[in-house]
């Protein structure tokens, strides 16, 4: 396809912003820069990051390019391309020729967080609708978001393949855009190669990250991912260190993984914890116990293994939880606000950052080594934190998160490697007498002892600590592991309550900032729900349903039976333990809200239900294509007697349906239907009403049954609350 625009080559249009070595990149201005392309009729071209090799790189990953590398726009690639789709599989970025594994398990780890995703991807953008050939993404940079500008000239093949990240959907490049706009960032995408996912995750996020040693997880490791399952995080995974290959168990060394569920499964022999995760290749999955050729699936209950095992070879599997801690060497979790491995609920979280610099013959001190070294002339930073209610004569321990982040030392990510970075923390017992304007003497740090002991340091973007404190006041000293090894870095506190600022600086005293978070209500609310009701039961989940804030309906509040809750659980309850986890209810809750949204937008007279026409469309717009036929039955079978679906029966419905949609897609070989021997009928509950054994008796021995029979038959016959 021969585009029809010429080209503008607007790119300094905007300031440059200084930020150490980024003043380099410039800072682009989206919206003039697309408004002048409109104007003229032309398709924006990017110099400051160009179509050409000098965009790519100068080392190795130039050798593993086509011979015949083309730039193209993704209107030259499809006939209707797409920038997102709300309806794509959640999972469908596919890592290409760079090795970025490590960003793509962040990317596809924060996929799963539609409202975290949009704030890096501006969703509205498209290829059609004041279409200029421009985008945009922001990313948290050391303090800062920052907007990046970037042209949708992508490198090709000579077939027209992208050569680096693709989706499974060939006419979806929200993901290629948005690596593209990160190699611009990192200063191409050479510099894309090798990386941690913590650095990833904090760049699209902001949040602050913990990584876990699996060889050295506590008992409670469990527990730490069912709470950071059902809050606010992000969570990624690391193999043990190696050159990419693949390993006989199906695992890649030195590769990462994106986490992406949990479920504990009931066999015969007692629970069983698994983990489910996907590798960003999109192929190439674990082949031990709980692949998904294993024979473990053959312990659970029917209906557990449909709904839970999924045979396609999209480098999504499970494992135990075991056998992930044997496998893979680190555990990442981002949060996008504190309490990272705390079950603290109630106060708000503040938090202060501070910018500083480890500079030569002045503030490099380096680590402690011996009372003659200069450790004393690292910046000092003083902390006093103490309990918001009981005031700062309290005696209880205080939660105070520290993050140090170093910033890059060049405008090229990986020309110059991070420094092994780490912070020391000292009580300062006589705060009184302290004077603030001068640094403490190398005495101090040798007389008193560090609660820290020893520093831990790492080679990585961020080290990051939560700490339990007596109120009071303390003194933290961020170095690097040798002296004189020059650095900028962010230091940022989050606690109760606190003041933090620099020692012996001209800078003013700086109290903490309350966070702003809108999630923190949602997170407050699951943590007291997980305590209170660890297994939820069809009464609570009555209870529940019925005093969550329905928002998005107005007036129209729900009312959920008793019957209503029941029909929800039996889709829900995998184990037939007749309860569900909070992990569970987190999924049905994420399911809920957008049921809501789809339901208000359709219910366009606010008379709080949905008459044939906007049920099909609303289950068009939640991405559900079932005949006009079969849509008029679900609104007989489900509907009232006046033929209007209010929202509870418009959530059963949908749940059922999505339900059996899995249900179909797990037993199905070729996407069209599902080939069984008569024995194999007899094992699947669905199929034992008498409309599907009459069939059956006269049948041949394989039986196939086509996507028109599950629509018309399955889905009108099946109602798991009877």
């Amino acid at each position: 396809m021969a585009m029809c625009f010429p080209i503008c080559r607007y790119w300094k249009l905007g300031r440059k912003d200084s930020m150490g070595d980024f003043s380099q990149l410039p800072r682009q201005d989206y919206e003039a820069l697309k408004e002048r392309c409109l104007r003229d009729g032309c398709l924006f071209e990017d110099k400051s990051f160009p179509a050409a090799l000098s965009s790519i790189g100068s080392g190795p990953l130039l050798r593993k390019l086509p011979s015949r590398l083309q730039w193209r726009r993704p209107p030259e690639l499809h006939s209707n391309p797409l920038f997102y789709s709300a309806k794509a599989k959640r999972l469908d970025l596919c890592q290409g020729l760079v090795g970025d594994c490590w960003f793509l398990a962040a990317l596809q780890a924060l996929s799963l967080h539609q409202d975290i995703l949009s704030r890096v991807v501006p969703l509205n953008q498209s290829f059609t609708k004041k279409y200029a050939g421009i985008f945009q993404f922001w990313f948290w940079h050391f303090g800062k978001w920052v907007p990046i500008v970037v042209d949708d000239r992508l490198p090709v093949n000579e077939a027209g393949q992208l050569v680096f990240v693709s989706s499974t959907y060939k006419n979806l490049f929200w993901g290629a855009l948005l690596e593209k706009a990160y190699a611009k960032l990192s200063g191409s995408y050479e510099d894309l190669q090798r990386g941690q996912v913590s650095e990833a995750l904090v760049d699209f996020t902001g949040g602050v990250t913990m990584t876990i040693k699996l060889s050295e997880a506590p008992d409670s490791l469990w527990d730490v991912l069912t709470r950071a399952m059902y809050s606010r995080t992000l969570i990624g995974c690391q193999t043990h260190c190696g050159k990419e290959r693949v390993l006989e168990n199906g695992l890649v060394d030195g590769h990462a993984y994106t986490l992406t569920g949990l479920r504990k499964v009931t066999t015969r022999h007692g629970p069983e914890y698994l983990v489910r995760l996907r590798n960003p290749w999109g192929k190439i999955e674990w082949k031990g116990d709980w692949s998904d050729s294993s024979s473990m699936w053959d312990l659970l209950s029917p209906k557990e293994k449909i709904l839970l095992l999924r045979k396609d070879d999209d480098g999504e599997f499970w494992m135990s939880l075991q056998d992930f801690k044997a496998h893979f060497m680190l555990l990442v979790i981002c949060k996008l606000s504190p309490g990272l491995l705390t079950q603290e609920v109630g106060q708000k979280w503040s938090y202060t950052m501070l910018e500083g610099r480890w500079e030569n013959g002045r503030t490099a001190g380096g680590q402690m080594k011996s009372p003659q070294d200069t450790f004393w002339k690292n910046p000092q930073f003083l902390l006093s934190v103490w309990r918001p209610q009981e005031g700062r004569r309290s005696q209880l321990l205080c939660s105070v998160l520290v993050s140090l982040l170093q910033k890059p030392r060049h405008r090229h990510r990986n020309w110059k490697p991070h420094l092994a970075i780490g912070f020391y923390l000292f009580r300062v017992s006589r705060p009184l007498s302290f004077d603030a304007q001068k640094k403490l003497p190398s005495e101090f740090f040798w007389k008193n002892a560090s609660l820290s002991c020893r520093a831990t340091f790492l080679t990585e973007k961020e080290v990051s600590r939560e700490l339990w404190l007596k109120p009071g006041t303390y003194v933290i000293v961020p170095c690097t592991s040798e002296a004189c090894q020059e650095s900028e870095f962010v230091l940022r506190v989050f606690s109760r309550k606190h003041v933090f600022y620099e020692i012996g600086s001209n800078s003013r005293v700086i109290f903490s900032k309350e966070i702003v978070d809108q999630s923190e209500g949602k997170d407050e609310f699951f943590t007291k729900l997980f305590e209170k009701h660890p297994e939820i039961n069809a009464i609570q989940l009555q209870n529940i349903l019925n005093h969550m804030p329905w928002s998005g309906l107005g007036s129209k509040q729900p009312l959920f039976s008793l019957e209503a809750c029941q029909g929800i659980l039996a889709l829900l309850d995998l184990n037939a333990s007749g309860t569900v986890s909070i992990q569970e209810f987190r999924d049905l809750w994420k399911q809920l809200m957008f049921y809501q949204e789809v339901f208000h937008k359709q219910d366009t007279n606010r008379s709080g239900s949905l008459n044939w026409a906007q049920l099909r469309a609303a289950m068009r717009e939640a991405g559900i294509m079932l005949s006009d036929d079969v849509c008029q039955l679900m609104l007989i079978r489900y509907g009232g007697p006046d033929l209007q679906m209010d929202f509870v029966r418009f959530v059963r419905l949908m749940l059922r349906v999505e339900n059996m949609e899995d249900v179909f897609q797990n037993l199905t070989q070729d996407g069209k239907g599902i080939y069984l021997q008569k024995p194999e009928v007899y094992i699947y509950p669905p199929f034992h009403k008498p409309q599907f054994q009459a069939m059956f008796s006269m049948t041949p021995s394989l039986v196939r049954i086509n996507i028109a029979l599950l629509s018309n038959q399955l889905l009108h016959i099946i109602d798991p609350a009877r």
